[in-house]
Parts: structure tokens; C-alpha cells; sequence
């Protein structure tokens, strides 16, 4: 029997026994109308854990990136960020479709931008111009294989941009590998951005969900945006319960999912149909094949590996919380088997 080993994102895992347990127990009301008091409690420890006045909690990370660039932002603005952000590449069009911005792409190694880059491209006060007025940043960089900013480095940045008149906001969707990776804490990135997201669905491997955080004004317009695009939930508690299970139990096991990706990453730096590997950091191992790479990930799928296509040649797999130690044995035989 072939056995399945989905690598496509760390979004595919499924609730473990006790999480299913917390969700079943929580406290809920309707989310809308008034509170839900188990995602209040998620919203308030999250705030508390970061050091902003307040959170609120939304269907994905994608909406929580949207809803703070329509926060910072207003049409004909413009959005400064790395080349391969998530924002960019991976929102729907989202930063012209929802914020009518345009955007000002980056070049920086390994997806992380220098604060000496930032002056020289803010544009002048000048009516001519788009007006410079976010700066978004990402950690961990999901294009550049789950690399890292550290908190000095997001810090130095938020404070560069912000001399230069700029809202900071943080995609930290996986945010929490960052922190594992660079043994830091969430303390050490207390009040250096202006907003930031957090994703509950990915290392943390929660079913759904994502945190925004900012002040509490900003807090405010970003409640009246969420309802805005159909993103209130009712009893959103159930949901919220996974969330608070997840960051009281799932953070420091991300390490496990680090180091399957660095086993992963050796057996395909070995293979000769492997051209490059890009070493991981977190849990994001990205490769290009000297092979078609459709053809190789349909013979992986043919062996029950998934992977996704991340266009330009770029293959990627993503460890999680659901895939063994078993599992990373399996792949290294079958990457082994693809010598023949």
C-alpha cells in the first residue's frame, strides 16, 4: 500500500484528539451580534502575548494582510514590499482589488530587505507621485523558502520606516517558526510594528483561522472592515478553542518540524535529478530539479508524496505537525528509488 505524505502546505494538517476536545468544550455565542466569549479570551491573550492593545480574529491570514493594508492606507496610496511577499504573489490581486494601491516591490537576499534600501524608495511629496504610505514585511518569507528576519532586524526596519512617514505592518503567518528558529520571544518584538497578523492554520495546525493585531483605534476600523467583506463569524468559539489549544501546546514542537525539513533538504541536496536546494531554515524546504518539474511531482504523487509548484521551476515542501519522522524516511527512500 502506498503510503500518503502531504507536503503541500503546513495548512493541511488536521486537529490532533486534544484540540478536538478543547473545541468541543468552548464557551460560544455569536461573534457578531455581540461576543463570542471563547474568542474574546483567544483575541485578549493574543494581544497580551505581542504587547498590542487589542486582536481580532478572521478566516485567514490573507484577509487579516488585506484588512490592515486597507487600514494604513487609502486609494492611490502606495505599498512598499519585498518582491516575494505574500501580499504580492499570493492574495488575489488584493492590494489593487480591495485597497486600489499600487505597489512598490523590493530586491533584497533571501526575501529580507535592508533598512538602507527603504529612503531610496519612498517617492517625493509630489502630486505627480503615488503616495508612499505602508511598508510590509514577512516573517517567515514562505517564497524565499521560510527564511527569517529576526526581531532586531524587523525592529530597525519598522523604525526606519516609520522615520520616513510609513505604517509598518507584519505578515507574521508563521511567525511562531521565527521566533523557534531565532530562540527569541514574542517580547522582543513588543510595539516595533504598527499592525501584524498571525496565522493559527499553518505550524500551529489549527483548522482555520488567523489573528490581526494593532491598536485599539485600529482594532475599531478593522472590525468595520472585516464585516465589510463577510468575515464575521457566529460561534466562532469552537474555532477560537483550537487557537488557544494551539498556542499553549503547539509552539516549541515546530523545532521537529524544522529539523524533518533539514533531513528532507540533505536527501534532496544528495540527488543527482536535484539541481539546487535552498537550505531551510524553518519548515519550508524550495528546490529546482534537473528534470521537468511537473513530471517530478507527479512521479512523487505516483508514491503518495504531494508537494506544490511554485512556478519558475521552484518545487516545495512543507513539514508539519502530521508528518512523522516515519514519513521523512520514506521520502528520503523514494528520492533515493528516482536515482534509477
Amino acid at each position: 500500500m502506498i503510503r500518503k505524505v502531504d507536503l503541500r502546505s503546513d495548512t493541511v494538517t488536521r486537529p490532533t484528539p486534544s484540540m478536538l476536545q478543547a473545541m468541543m468544550k468552548a464557551d460560544v455565542g455569536d461573534d457578531v451580534i455581540d461576543k463570542d466569549p471563547t474568542t474574546q479570551k483567544l483575541e485578549e491573550m493574543a494581544a497580551s502575548i505581542w504587547g498590542f492593545d487589542a486582536a481580532l480574529f478572521c478566516p485567514s491570514g490573507t484577509m487579516c494582510n488585506q484588512i490592515a493594508i486597507m487600514v494604513h492606507t487609502k486609494p492611490g496610496d502606495e505599498v512598499i514590499c519585498h518582491r516575494l511577499s505574500h501580499i504580492y504573489w499570493y492574495e488575489g490581486g488584493g492590494i489593487a482589488a480591495n485597497a486600489l494601491c499600487s505597489v512598490r516591490l523590493l530586491d533584497g537576499e533571501n526575501g529580507i530587505i535592508s533598512p538602507e534600501s527603504l529612503a531610496y524608495n519612498i517617492n517625493s511629496v509630489d502630486e505627480h507621485h503615488a503616495h508612499s504610505a505602508l511598508l510590509s514585511l514577512e516573517n517567515t518569507v514562505n517564497k524565499a523558502g521560510g527564511t527569517c528576519y529576526t526581531a532586531a532586524q524587523i525592529r530597525t526596519l519598522a523604525e526606519e520606516g516609520q522615520r520616513l512617514g510609513l505604517k509598518v505592518h507584519l505578515d507574521g503567518a508563521r511567525i511562531y517558526n521565527a521566533l523557534i528558529y531565532n530562540n527569541e520571544q514574542p517580547a522582543d518584538y513588543h510595539r516595533s510594528v504598527d499592525s501584524m497578523s498571525i496565522c493559527l492554520s499553518k505550524g500551529l495546525g489549527c483548522p482555520v483561522g488567523s489573528l490581526l493585531l494593532g491598536s485599539a483605534d485600529f482594532i475599531v476600523k478593522a472590525k468595520r472592515i472585516r464585516k465589510r467583506l463577510g468575515g464575521g463569524m457566529r460561534q466562532s468559539g469552537f474555532l477560537a478553542a483550537a487557537g488557544i489549544y494551539a498556542l499553549q501546546n503547539h509552539i516549541h514542537r515546530l523545532a521537529d518540524d524544522h529539523a524533518r525539513a533539514r533531513k528532507l533538504a540533505d536527501g534532496l541536496r544528495v540527488s543527482s535529478w536535484v539541481s539546487e536546494v535552498v537550505s531551510p531554515q524553518t519548515n519550508i524546504v524550495i528546490f529546482k530539479t534537473k528534470k521537468n518539474p511537473s513530471e517530478v511531482a507527479e512521479k512523487l504523487e505516483m508514491h503518495g508524496i504531494r508537494l506544490i509548484h511554485m512556478c519558475q521551476g521552484w518545487l516545495r515542501l512543507v513539514t508539519h505537525l502530521d508528518i512523522s519522522d516515519d514519513d521523512i524516511e520514506y521520502c528520503l527512500t523514494i528520492f533515493r528509488s528516482m536515482e534509477k
